[in-house]
């Protein structure tokens, strides 16, 4: 099943255009994207997990579906992506690019059977005042995870998903990255920890095996900026092995958390690719014995 630009559009234009600005600062429209991805993912056919809880005073909701594995098996991966923006921002790209990714691949994957099963995520308030030691949803999430035991073989955070540029010197990076990637920003990122590097690694493989879509990866330390700053970091902490998938955020966007961060400013054939790949990654993910 093919994931169409038009597709992926749609879902940004609504979440970034229509709605706008959403968090908790602007309760109404944050309930509105919550209302949306629910929306999408029951149209598809999934029944959809409602994790609830308050943040601020403001109702907030995580939202799960789940692709069942093969019968005997425990062993899950997980995708997810927030829908939140941050205060002042629509959040073209961060993040409503990586959630129109999420609802397709859920679209994809409806119906299949696989070796391990896959989750799918939306989470809630990745932005601050959350981020980092608030009551992130994929914090809640993480922990409520942990309590029941889940086996997460790997969770992937999608972070921005929809820059692409072939201009040269359209890609920076922290200091000496550069000497050992590329100068132009047409590629997605897979960043890990050390810990998650070999799983990441996998996922990297996966990914490569169905698509030609360039990607590059890094294992590396957490306190270096931007490879921490999503939900991977929920998981971390609660002893999963976890990676982000990224366009590399404010390294190539010029928009990062700002007003101009709007839909005109997206690659929707390259996000639709990238989509498609994921797809394929997570089918390959779910049948890796070595994982």
């Amino acid at each position: 099943m093919d994931i169409t630009a038009a597709a992926v559009e749609r879902h940004v234009r609504k979440l970034a255009g229509e709605i706008g600005e959403r968090n908790v600062f602007r309760p109404e429209a944050l309930a509105a994207a919550a209302d949306y991805v629910e929306g999408e993912f029951s149209s598809q056919g999934h029944e959809v997990a409602v994790q609830e809880y308050e943040a601020r005073d403001v109702p907030s909701r995580n939202f799960e579906v789940t692709i069942a594995g093969a019968a005997q098996t425990t062993e899950i991966i997980l995708i997810g992506a927030h829908y939140d923006s941050v205060l002042g921002s629509p959040g073209a790209d961060d993040n409503a690019s990586a959630v129109a990714a999420l609802i397709e691949i859920a679209r994809c994957l409806k119906g299949e059977r696989l070796p391990r099963t896959v989750r799918l995520a939306a989470f809630v308030n990745e932005e601050p005042p959350f981020f980092f030691w608030g009551n992130m949803g994929s914090q809640i999430y993480a922990k409520a995870a942990r309590r029941r035991g889940d086996d997460i073989r790997l969770m992937l955070s999608l972070e921005m998903l929809g820059c692409f540029s072939d201009a040269p010197g359209s890609q920076r990076y922290p200091p000496l990255f550069r000497y050992f990637y590329p100068d132009r920003g047409n590629f997605i990122a897979f960043v890990s920890n050390l810990r998650s590097r070999g799983a990441m690694r996998r996922a990297v493989a996966a990914f490569r095996a169905g698509s030609d879509f360039p990607c590059e990866h890094t294992a590396t330390f957490s306190w270096i900026p931007g490879v921490a700053w999503s939900d991977h970091l929920s998981f971390w902490r609660q002893g999963y092995r976890a990676a982000m998938v990224t366009d590399t955020a404010f390294y190539r966007y010029p928009y990062y958390h700002s007003a101009l961060d709007t839909p005109d400013r997206l690659d929707y054939p390259r996000l639709a690719r990238v989509s498609e790949a994921l797809a394929g990654m997570v089918r390959g993910l779910a049948s890796d014995p070595g994982l």
